[in-house]
């Protein structure tokens, strides 16, 4: 199940302009992208309305400026909320879907309301990432 919707929220640590914003990481559409400024790391931050459990990850990459390491987060709620890095995926320098299945189910028994996806390293030089389009799937707890 796809675990974005109208309802959830999306930060990222950067945008190099207003044509490549937030919105067309999520848009459906092929012809439009989110492409961070220069600089490492870079995150997309989730927020959901209601708990779920993350178990797959799709991400397409514009090749040349893929996020070839990646720090998969969640919110973990305590007296102090904090970002707990569950593991680590590295996508390939290329433009093709690329998917990574996660068992995080142990991690996160009762899920979360927050996924970040930290992009510790580029293959652009200069460390900018361009996806053009990024799915979530998993469970949504009652």
């Amino acid at each position: 199940m796809d675990l974005i919707s109208a309802d959830t929220k999306i930060k990222v640590s950067s945008t190099l302009d207003k044509s490549v914003g937030k919105n067309c990481l999520v848009d459906g559409s092929a012809e439009t992208c989110w492409t961070s400024q220069e600089g490492l790391p870079q995150h997309i931050q989730f927020r959901f309305a209601s708990k779920v459990t993350l178990e797959r990850v799709l991400l397409t990459f514009q090749g040349g400026f893929v996020g070839t390491k990646c720090a998969v987060q969640a919110l973990v709620e305590s007296e102090r909320p904090s970002w707990n890095t569950l593991t680590h995926v590295y996508p390939e320098d290329v433009n093709r879907q690329q998917k990574f299945e996660l068992d995080l189910v142990s991690a996160l028994p009762d899920g979360t309301d927050g996924i970040r996806l930290v992009f510790e390293r580029s293959s652009d030089f200069f460390g900018r990432i361009t996806i053009y389009d990024l799915k979530l799937q998993g469970t949504i707890h009652p």
